[in-house]
């Protein structure tokens, strides 16, 4: 059973342009900048920020990325982020603590700000967090951590700044942490959360596939950008 995840605040928001940041490499909105004072929470996430790539990026599955600030320490500690790191080194839009992979599911429904949000997916790092971090192995060390964070759904929208609260309204599906879907599945488990009507649809059709036997997943493209 998952616990229950400490009401929390927003520590900081974040949002950001398209810019082309890396020679012969398409551009991208990762690099994001601090955002003072409420900020509008559409459908399809906080109103001043943009996506380089809506195929991947954004889009009402993945409106707003939460990461947890509880994990730059231990990045930090390990060599892989500089000393004195902060949000949003990771392109993250939401920075708070308390609230991690291992306290929240698939489903659960949070009160942000005035807003109402769902977690729909954990997040798939591509090479872009390589590019932008200066780790060559940062995309890949996500994947095998199970640091990735998360996305929301916006399910009521609303408003939000830094020093709104965070609080767990509702949870769907206690089992399926977060964290738990970083790993890889059984075909049996596989099976059940392609049936999770609250998971992102891409993410029910890869897992559908899996239930299904195709179990080989080719991530260069995604991890290294070939």
């Amino acid at each position: 059973m998952t616990p229950t995840p400490p009401a929390s605040r927003i520590a900081g928001l974040f949002l950001g342009s398209v810019a082309a940041r890396w020679p012969g490499r398409p551009p991208s909105a990762i690099g994001k900048t601090r955002a003072d004072g409420l900020q509008q929470i559409t459908e399809l996430g906080f109103t001043g920020d943009a996506q380089a790539d809506p195929q991947h990026h954004g889009g009402p599955d993945k409106a707003i990325h939460h990461y947890p600030s509880d994990h730059y320490p231990q990045w930090m500690a390990e060599g892989q982020m500089p000393e004195g790191t902060v949000p949003a080194a990771f392109g993250e839009n939401i920075a708070a603590l308390g609230m991690t992979e291992t306290n929240l599911c698939i489903g659960d429904i949070l009160q942000l700000g005035t807003a109402v949000v769902q977690i729909s997916q954990g997040r798939q790092p591509c090479w872009k967090v390589s590019q932008h971090t200066g780790n060559p192995k940062m995309a890949y060390l996500f994947q095998k951590t199970g640091r990735t964070g998360w996305y929301y759904r916006v399910l009521e929208p609303g408003q939000a700044e830094a020093g709104s609260a965070i609080s767990l309204a509702e949870r769907l599906h206690p089992d399926w942490s977060v964290g738990r879907l970083s790993r890889k599945a059984t075909p049996q488990e596989a099976a059940a959360l392609a049936q999770l009507p609250e998971l992102a649809e891409g993410w029910r059709q890869a897992f559908a596939r899996m239930a299904g036997g195709d179990t080989a997943e080719d991530t260069s493209a995604r991890l290294l950008g070939s």
